[in-house]
């Protein structure tokens, strides 16, 4: 037999209060209405005795907020996103709110989905790395001011608050270095789905490099690998460059997944970093310092990101009136390491 779960009214009844005496106190008003802390240290311990759990999604749309914030990346196994998700947590935490992760996958129809999931939840707000190509089902469901920060991404004519970095810069530099160290041919691994801005703000700069300084470039060199098989794929593609024992002697993995697929392909195919082919990666994680070799990485500066888009989303959450968006750019660092330097 399912047991009756226990609820305010049953909770009045045992202490001889109303109803409403109860709910003051669990909803944190209790001093607000005068009353006394031996009455509300009753309420609590009988609310511990008959193991009281309040139903909050009904708490959360008496009250009109959850205290609890939405996160929505493409992958949290990514190191990069894993990181960020820790750092919003801790900082939602600070201001007494909870986190909910969730992963695309890169599927733009699980995005809008989760979406309308975790706004039915009632959270209160939503921080979105989004892999959406257009604008028009983001503007629907986050219309009305919903409090909304786009992070790491931007999507074209979507009025939204944006955290990001200079992407264009970053990858530019990395080329250029790779170009300084006397690379010639240089390919670029980019991650499927192209079109998100961030992949395709860093191979804009991987072209522009190769431009202004006038190095061979053809479309052999930009190589696009599938977001759900990219260990097999960079292996293929490794083994293309080896083979053909072209002038191809470095690679700009766009991402981290990908050099880390790098690496694995290079040591399973006795291709020696930096000697046979040079590696330079877009997102520096912990592992590249330990690896062998040391991966040469651009660096995003997660907790200022984190923090900015932190402050933006709670700053909408506590000002119901449409405020004018923030569109904030971060600068990289290139951190040189050994997988590029002879």
């Amino acid at each position: 037999m399912t047991k009756k779960k226990v609820s305010i009214d049953d909770i009045a009844k045992s202490l001889g209060v109303s109803k409403t005496l109860v709910s003051l106190v669990i909803n944190s008003k209790a001093e607000k209405h005068g009353i006394s802390k031996i009455t509300q240290k009753k309420v609590w311990d009988k609310v511990e005795e008959l193991n009281y759990k309040p139903n909050m999604m009904a708490r959360s749309l008496r009250l009109g907020k959850s205290n609890t914030i939405g996160l929505i990346v493409s992958d949290i196994s990514n190191p990069f996103y894993s990181k960020m998700a820790r750092q919003i947590e801790d900082l939602a935490q600070k201001k007494g709110y909870n986190l909910i992760i969730c992963s695309t996958d890169e599927n733009i129809e699980k995005e809008l989905t989760l979406i309308k999931m975790l706004k039915g939840r009632q959270v209160d707000g939503l921080i979105i790395s989004s892999s959406q190509k257009k604008s028009e089902e983001l503007n629907a469901l986050l219309k009305d001011n919903y409090p909304s920060v786009f992070i790491d991404r931007c999507i074209p004519r979507l009025k939204a608050n944006y955290v990001t970095v200079d992407n264009t810069r970053g990858a530019y530099e990395a080329v250029e270095h790779l170009i300084q160290q006397g690379y010639d041919k240089i390919a670029a691994f980019a991650i499927s789905p192209i079109h998100v801005s961030t992949i395709n703000d860093r191979i804009q700069g991987y072209l522009r490099a190769v431009k202004d300084h006038e190095k061979t470039y053809n479309n052999s060199l930009l190589v696009e690998i599938p977001f759900n098989n990219i260990k097999a794929s960079v292996k293929k593609e490794m083994k293309k460059i080896h083979d053909a024992k072209e002038s191809v002697r470095a690679i700009f993995a766009l991402n981290n997944h990908i050099a880390i697929a790098c690496l694995e392909a290079a040591q399973e195919m006795k291709i020696r970093i930096p000697d046979d082919i040079a590696l330079v990666s877009f997102d520096d994680i912990d592992a590249f310092r330990l690896t062998s070799p040391s991966v040469t990485a651009v660096m995003q500066p997660l907790d200022e990101i984190c923090d900015h888009a932190v402050k933006i989303l709670f700053h909408e959450i506590t000002n119901k009136t449409e405020l004018e968006k923030k569109h904030i750019v971060l600068q990289t660092r290139l951190v040189i390491r050994r997988s590029s330097v002879l």
